[in-house]
Order: structure tokens, then sequence, then C-alpha cells
């Protein structure tokens, strides 16, 4: 993998590249989970880079051209002019983020001459991949990972403050891309009973329940068979 800094918006997103065997055009993107907003209920963390980097770990095990986009003030940025805790809190997924992150990928396609997108993101990151999906009619799939669907549904089921100043990926219905959501069985972060009726009022969804596995585990054991579903 090769380290990029994609600037977008006044933002810095530190993102990572890795050419595949591939030669067909098509770009993985992986987008990470929300990472660590909070140190404690009431105690905003000065850095809400994800300590565990799941997606960093699967995208090593993808033969694809594929790319690590960074989010605005994560992974050393945090102090960046512009940022400030209500980016990795309450607005993570305001309209600024998501813009910020729409230009810079935008870009790299653009000068890396790639003509198709495949978007992919674990929790907070499949919020984002459906939030970005939209925006580039060079999409071909969407897959979220015990993805974040509804923020709202979210927040209350486990009595969050809802993230005012966020898009809602569920009212960003999706496209004619078909869209694969694989939840984990035992995943008390996304519970599948709660999330399977979001999921379903969504175009092109297919819902696949992984027995065994939980918020985290086991996704790395079954990438290899997973990824067979994409371009």
């Amino acid at each position: 993998m090769t380290r990029h800094v994609l600037t977008a918006n006044s933002f810095e997103l530190e993102s990572f590249y890795k050419v595949g065997i591939k030669a067909n055009g098509i770009l993985h993107v992986y987008l990470e989970g929300d990472g660590l907003p909070w140190l404690t209920e009431d105690r905003v963390s000065a850095d809400p880079t994800p300590r565990n980097p799941l997606m960093l770990r699967l995208m090593a095990l993808d033969p694809s051209s594929s790319l690590y986009l960074g989010r605005p003030c994560y992974n050393g940025h945090a102090e960046d002019e512009g940022c400030s805790p209500l980016l990795w809190t309450h607005r993570r997924y305001a309209p600024e983020v998501v813009a910020a992150m729409t230009n810079a990928l935008a870009g790299f396609m653009r000068n890396h001459r790639y003509s198709g997108l495949v978007l992919i993101g674990h929790s907070g990151g499949g919020a984002l991949a459906l939030l970005l999906a939209q925006r580039f009619p060079a999409t071909l799939a969407v897959l979220t990972l015990a993805g974040n669907a509804d923020i709202d549904v979210w927040a209350d089921l486990h009595r969050f403050s809802r993230l005012d100043g966020s898009l809602n990926p569920a009212n960003a219905p999706g496209g004619k891309y078909p869209e694969f959501h694989y939840l984990g069985e035992n995943d008390e972060t996304i519970p599948p009973q709660v999330f399977q009726p979001v999921l379903r009022k969504r175009k092109n969804a297919q819902i696949i329940i992984m027995l065994g596995f939980d918020h985290v585990c086991c996704w790395e054991k079954r990438w290899s068979v997973i990824l067979h579903n994409l371009p």
C-alpha cells in the first residue's frame, strides 16, 4: 500500500492505495467505522482514529485495486484547521464531511482513470458507503458489514442522543446498483432483528446473516468468499 493524503474542501484525508492484480478499471473503496468518538458517556475523544482498523486489514486481502479512504479529522488530522469534535461526534456524517469525501474520491478516480466504483463500509463506514454511493454514477455495488443504515434507529436503540447535523443514509434509498448487507448474528451494536426491517426498505438490497459473527468478528475469515459477490 502507498500512503496518499487527499485534499478536498480544505480537509486532508489520510488514505492508502493498493494496485490490484485485476486491470478492469474498477476501484474498491474501503470505509472504516467511527473509531473512538467518545472516551466516556460525557467525555469526547481527542483523537477518533480507530484503534482496530478492520477495513485496512480486509483491504490487504482484496486482490482488486483498492483505496482506504480516510475521513476528515481522522488518522492524525484531529487538530487540522476546520476540525472540531463535532465532526466525529454528532456531525460525523455531516454534509461537509460527505462532500469532502466525495470530492476527494472523485479526484482520485479521475487522476487514476478508474471508471467503476465499489463502496465497502463497516459499521459507521457502512453509513458513509450508502451516502457516497448515490453521489457517483460510476457506482457498481455497495457492500456493508454491520452497517449503520439508519442513524436514528441506532441512536434510539442504544439510548444515545441523535446525531443532529448528520445525514441519515435511511433517507438515501439507493439506486440501480446492487447492495449487499452483511449482519452478524450476535451483533449487539447493529442487531439483525432491528436492522433487517430497515434494510428491506432499500432498493436492490440483499441481506445476509453471518452465523456466529458479531460486530467485529469474524469478517477476515470469510472475506475472500464475500468478495466473490463484487465486481
